[in-house]
């Protein structure tokens, strides 16, 4: 019997991993997540989390659940995925002078401190992060990965649904996935 593979949308904070999470779930593919964070003015349509993603390296025993299922994940939480499933990852990229502006926004808003390390700095680790990362899921043969613009995610969202659907074997109510995205919540540029 084939097992049926975990759907996975991960990138760094603010990349745009929850409209991705949306366009998925209204693509046809059941959301995992819990409700515990709410949606608010920075995710104005939820955030698609689900909590017990933080503590896979200790209790993978959600995982079995997410079959058949789409579950965000930032991805250094990939990691500690068990190897006996099959994985496939739809990474969100955006511009890094855009992540980190989203990101100060939001923590300047929930009146959070963000990292003591300036925009510069922090960009270069997460390149160097990020650059680990693919490094490490190239050489897994239980992930397949499809890495997707969030600027192109905006602009042309049909092409998108194309790269998302060959990646989960062209099951994908493509509509449904154009149909979740919303241009106008692309406001943190710089």
């Amino acid at each position: 019997m084939e097992k049926s593979f975990i759907t996975i949308v991960a990138g760094l904070p603010r990349s745009g991993t929850s409209m991705m999470m949306q366009a998925i779930e209204a693509g046809g593919i059941p959301a995992l997540t819990d409700g515990i964070r709410e949606k608010d003015v920075d995710n104005p349509k939820g955030y698609y989390e689900f909590e017990a993603v933080k503590k896979t390296k200790a209790d993978p025993s959600w995982v079995k659940e997410a079959e058949g299922k789409v579950v965000k994940m930032v991805y250094s939480l990939l990691y500690d995925l068990p190897d006996d499933h099959e994985y496939r990852v739809v990474f969100l990229q955006r511009e890094m002078k855009e992540v980190l502006a989203s990101q100060r926004k939001m923590l300047e808003r929930t009146g959070k401190k963000g990292a003591s390390v300036g925009d510069e700095k922090l960009s270069e680790l997460f390149k160097a992060q990020l650059k680990k990362f693919h490094k490490w899921i190239s050489d897994k043969d239980n992930f397949s990965i499809v890495v997707i613009d969030y600027k192109n995610m905006i602009k042309s969202p049909a092409d998108q649904a194309e790269k998302v659907d060959k990646l989960l074997g062209n099951i994908l109510d493509k509509d449904g996935f154009v149909s979740a995205v919303d241009p106008s919540l692309y406001r943190n540029r710089s």
